[in-house]
């Protein structure tokens, strides 16, 4: 499920990323637990009063946790680097979820990935139920700051590993966007992974 990703200089001379190609995710994740607590976000707001979408800013702080409430989703969130042929190196532990360092933080302007595993040898794994998210779910991202960023989900989609629409994924967004990725569809127990990748797409 790592995709491969292409470094360009963005404004200030910060790094954004952009996949070239998708490719997979070895092992394909965590910590599963209801959270409940306080959220503060930078959500837009409707006239009825409801968060819509993050607003982007110029510069967030690492994101910390991931909470999906609608999938049962609490797990820690940590950095994660490129290889040398600039695919994303999965999680290794599947409990936690990765976001991709190259990109832009949650929350910024961009489009952030976090990706994780969907099971493992020994049962279902953090993004098991990722193909089960509806639009309209929420997705929440804690921050080093102590600040949450709130996302709501439009779209959930399945593609082939071996033609994933990098531009329709990954692109640059004007706003702040968000992509949670896993592996699914059908096991191939030749080269001991899914055939296809999940992605949701929330702002």
């Amino acid at each position: 499920m790592a995709p491969r990703f292409t470094r360009l200089s963005g404004r200030g001379g910060r790094t954004l990323a952009l996949a070239a190609a998708a490719v997979m995710m070895g092992g394909c994740v965590g910590e599963v637990a209801a959270s409940t607590g306080n959220i503060r976000t930078g959500a837009e707001t409707s006239a009825a009063g409801a968060s819509t979408r993050a607003t982007a800013v110029a510069d967030a702080a690492n994101p910390v946790r991931l909470r999906v409430p609608a999938i049962g989703v609490s797990a820690r969130v940590i950095p994660l680097k490129l290889d040398r042929n600039g695919r994303l190196i999965p999680p290794k532990s599947f409990a936690r979820v990765g976001w991709n360092k190259a990109g832009p933080e949650p929350g910024e302007r961009g489009t952030a990935v976090i990706a994780g595993h969907v099971d493992s040898t020994s049962g279902p794994a953090v993004f098991f139920r990722l193909r089960n998210l509806r639009k309209g779910d929420r997705i929440h991202v804690d921050r080093a700051d102590g600040s949450t960023v709130s996302f709501t989900v439009y779209r959930v989609a399945r593609y082939p590993k071996n033609k994933i629409p990098d531009k329709e994924v990954y692109k640059p967004a004007a706003g702040a966007q968000l992509r949670l990725i896993t592996c699914g569809g059908d096991f191939d127990r030749a080269h001991r992974s899914y055939r296809d990748n999940i992605v949701v797409f929330a702002r």
